[in-house]
């Protein structure tokens, strides 16, 4: 259906003084400049056009953030368009869609940008005047978006950090690290890697690099030695490889970090068949398969994430600017808006706030 021009909201909104500093959601802070509103139209009878623009199809944590957007587009009667990248990082696909976000003249985009290729076009998009709101993973440039709506990724790597440093008990750590990608940079990646290294009693160095601590040394109850880091894609054949390439290195590897639980879950898989059966592996995710694999014992303990609250958010933001001129903020200290996190296992440990299993699959995916 045809919109009004993008711009054409915020000029309104701003003439009549109607934007404020109260946020549309109940969270204190101060918001993301940029844009204030793409216009998806100004009435009642207008329809107010988003875009979700996923990282890719193939992971179920990105399909649940579809469901969530589509549920909250049909209960506000939002006009929701779909779109993904053919694979976890793919940035044509991605703008092209905002390209095409552009042209319909959505009120908003939501997206889960797959690298910085997407931003310049994101930047467009809010010049445009779409609000942009990104899930998941906050972009390199904060230019690039209007607000975030993401898990604490730096929390989230902290807690199952501190879960394997206590399961330990003390005896030497033999670390393998399968992050997401080693030809990019996402915060996303960094975050939870070093979050995980930090929760350890690692020190990080720079704590937006990868792989730059130090090999060797101690941590919070005993001594360190760190194999490598394998990029895995986020995938399930990704984390295989990168555990069967960090498992030539060193054959006597007993923690296991992973980007997400389909990278958890070949690792294992790679583990198992090299007759290892003594691998603490732990990840970030908290799906519903996910937290079935934690009561298996295939996963040891994986930090909860809620991409349906994400995306349910984002969508109602949207509306909100477009019906009342509110804009969503931050949370207080933060420089996103904080979606929530919780560890989840069945192998609690003393000093480290958990939930178990059962709680954890009824509110997988949040």
């Amino acid at each position: 259906m045809n919109h009004t021009a993008p711009g054409a909201l915020r000029r309104r909104l701003i003439a009549a003084g109607s934007l404020t500093a109260a946020a549309a959601l109940a969270l204190t802070g101060c918001a993301g400049g940029g844009a204030t509103a793409g216009d998806g139209g100004g009435s009642d009878t207008d329809a107010i056009g988003v875009s979700l623009i996923v990282k890719t199809t193939t992971n179920p944590f990105f399909v649940a953030m579809q469901d969530g957007a589509e549920a909250a587009a049909d209960e506000l009667g939002v006009e929701l368009t779909l779109a993904a990248g053919k694979e976890d990082g793919d940035e044509d696909t991605q703008i092209q869609a905002v390209e095409n976000a552009i042209s319909k003249g959505d009120a908003g985009i939501l997206i889960t940008p797959n690298g910085p290729g997407v931003e310049d076009a994101l930047v467009k998009a809010r010049d445009a005047g779409l609000f942009v709101i990104a899930l998941d993973t906050p972009p390199a440039d904060p230019e690039a978006v209007d607000i975030t709506f993401a898990t604490d990724n730096f929390a989230a790597g902290q807690e199952i950090g501190k879960w394997t440093a206590a399961k330990l008990a003390g005896e030497t750590a033999t670390i393998a690290l399968i992050d997401l990608f080693d030809d990019k940079i996402v915060s996303v990646d960094y975050n939870r890697d070093q979050g995980f290294l930090d929760g350890m009693g690692i020190d990080t160095a720079d704590a937006a690099v990868n792989g730059d601590e130090a090999k060797s040394g101690t941590y919070s109850g005993g001594d360190y030695e760190i194999v490598g880091n394998e990029a895995s894609g986020g995938a399930e054949d990704g984390g295989r490889t990168a555990a069967e390439t960090l498992l030539s290195k060193n054959p006597n590897i007993n923690v296991v970090y992973t980007i997400n639980e389909p990278a958890a879950y070949g690792a294992y898989e790679a583990f198992k068949a090299a007759g290892k059966d003594d691998v603490i592996v732990v990840s970030v995710d908290g799906g519903c398969a996910g937290v079935d694999q934690v009561a298996e014992g295939i996963i040891g303990a994986t930090s909860q994430q809620y991409p349906v609250k994400m995306a349910e958010l984002g969508v109602q933001a949207i509306f909100d600017l477009v019906k009342t001129g509110k804009a969503p903020e931050t949370t207080e200290g933060l420089d996103f808006f904080d979606t929530g996190v919780a560890l989840v296992t069945d192998d609690p440990q003393e000093g480290v706030d958990s939930i178990d299993t059962t709680e954890g699959g009824e509110i997988c995916w949040g």
